[in-house]
């Protein structure tokens, strides 16, 4: 196996650079493992293919508006900092951009906040120690931060949000989950599909591409994950009476499998970081289908989808998408595999 496996072409306008209105109206391919067929219809007609007894599990992280403007003091140079972990309080691991950002340096980022450099870590990270919380700051000049490749400002901050988004903490959005409705969840529900919810908080490295030829030498970025009991009840209860459990994300999937992998094969309540890296040949334990978006080449998410469906069948079900002007990447259409 090698990461050149992986690759794909995708020309530069099939990436979204803007979400649709409403939310449900991207399309979705859905993909049928077994045997290969794709049917092309919309995500509002999500339904159509899912089951009573079927269990949509979600990421309820909310998405931090982690990207902060601001000048060194003295001097007043420009500096960016992007938030990426929270250490203590106020104590934070950033990705700093400027020049001469040593620990010691003061940065003014306006609203009376201010940040001290305290460490410097690999490449660009450093850890910074803020004067003061940072909740109210963070809601009044903190930026959304977008993927690099979305070029087009953000109108409504919130639709970088899902719609069950609940506890802040992750710095790129559960994207497969943007595509939900409350209007369409009601929909589903009184159908007799269910719906729980697991948290993971999503950090950068979760977009970035693998480098090393061999992707087994890859060192896969670790986040925290948690699956409450209730989750874990209802996954059980779904799987008891013949439904099938529905990720709605890659990161719903690391979660179901950390736990499923903690509990001996079993989904049982988990709590703690994951540094599960799925490739294929991996076995799965928890997941039956998953919504997802179109993934960037080289991904170890692209390796994730292809583990559970198939590295040929999903980039020949890539190729069809791109041929068929399909919307890729965060603000992008959708996939289901079942």
């Amino acid at each position: 196996m090698n990461t050149a496996d992986f690759d794909y072409h995708l020309p530069e306008e099939r990436i979204a650079q803007t979400p649709l209105e409403p939310r449900d109206s991207s399309r979705l391919l859905v993909l049928e493992r077994a045997t290969g067929k794709r049917t092309h219809t919309h995500f509002a007609e999500i339904g159509a293919f899912l089951r009573p007894h079927d269990l949509l599990v979600a990421n309820h992280s909310r998405v931090l508006p982690a990207r902060l403007h601001g000048r060194k003091l003295p001097g007043g140079g420009e500096v960016e900092l992007l938030l990426v972990e929270q250490l203590e309080p106020q104590r934070w691991k950033a990705l700093a951009g400027g020049k001469g950002l040593r620990p010691g340096r003061l940065i003014d980022l306006g609203n009376g906040l201010q940040a001290e450099i305290v460490e410097e870590l690999e490449r660009s990270e450093r850890v910074v120690v803020f004067n003061k919380p940072l909740d109210e700051a963070l809601n009044t000049i903190g930026q959304m931060p977008l993927p690099p490749y979305i070029h087009t400002a953000l109108q409504d901050r919130e639709r970088y949000q899902t719609v069950y988004s609940q506890q802040v903490g992750s710095v790129a959005a559960p994207t497969a989950g943007l595509h939900f409705t409350p209007e369409l969840l009601a929909r589903l529900q009184a159908q007799g599909v269910g719906f729980a919810e697991v948290l993971l908080h999503v950090g950068l490295d979760t977009f970035a591409p693998v480098h090393e030829d061999d992707p087994s030498q890859h060192h896969i970025h670790t986040e925290w994950c948690s699956l409450p009991a209730q989750t874990a009840g209802a996954v059980n209860t779904a799987r008891a009476a013949g439904g099938r459990v529905v990720a709605v994300g890659t990161t719903s999937v690391r979660t179901l499998e950390s736990a499923a992998r903690a509990g001996g094969g079993q989904v049982a309540p988990y709590e703690g970081r994951t540094d599960l890296f799925i490739l294929p040949g991996y076995e799965f334990k928890a997941v039956d289908a998953m919504v997802t978006n179109f993934h960037l080449p080289r991904s170890s998410l692209l390796m994730l989808v292809s583990a559970f469906a198939g590295r040929e069948l999903i980039l020949e079900t890539y190729q069809e998408a791109i041929s068929l002007n399909y919307r890729f990447y965060s603000f992008g259409d959708a996939m289901l595999i079942v």
